[in-house]
């Protein structure tokens, strides 16, 4: 070699959602979901609160709770948290209408009626990103980008929670 030393990888390398249950999909926000899991491992910052190092992610809802279980890159575990959802159920469930709106739009609106649907479910990304920063800001360093995919992924998760049998 050269004498370059590779530098390990840092923050989130892997990411999965707890999906046991399997209702009936909703097609966009699946597409949502992938779309966030691919540009999160692509791209995050996502550091647990006074640790270093490359992460893995798992999603669940627990007793009304989203939980998240973050183990080091071998799958030791690190830290779990548990975060309730109800500060964030009102811009989620505005989301999840949003993103109704939006995939009904598509192919049978102008295109006018369509960008000002996307831009007020880019505008409730935002929020509910704030919302992760500020609440999880004591626990899990993350900048706004990250933030924002985690909330799509919280919402996927949310949506087939709410929307058992």
């Amino acid at each position: 070699m050269d004498g370059l030393q590779q530098t390990p990888p840092a923050g989130l390398v892997a990411v999965d959602i707890d999906l046991q249950a399997r209702p009936g999909t909703d097609s966009f926000l699946e597409a949502e979901r992938a779309a966030a899991v691919r540009d999160l491992l692509a791209q995050n910052q996502f550091l647990p609160v006074g640790r270093a190092g490359a992460f893995r992610l798992r999603l669940a809802m627990k007793e009304r709770k989203l939980v998240l279980d973050i183990s080091d890159i071998a799958g030791r575990p690190v830290v779990r948290h548990y975060l309730s959802l109800r500060p964030l159920s009102r811009v989620m469930r505005d989301y999840f209408l949003v993103c109704q709106s939006y995939e009904a739009s598509l192919g049978n609106s102008a295109p006018g009626r369509i960008e000002a649907i996307d831009m007020g479910r880019r505008g409730l990304h935002d929020e509910g990103a704030s919302e992760l920063q500020e609440r999880l800001g004591d626990k899990i360093e993350m900048d706004h980008a990250t933030a924002r995919r985690l909330f799509t992924l919280i919402c996927a998760l949310n949506w087939r929670v709410r929307h058992q049998g």
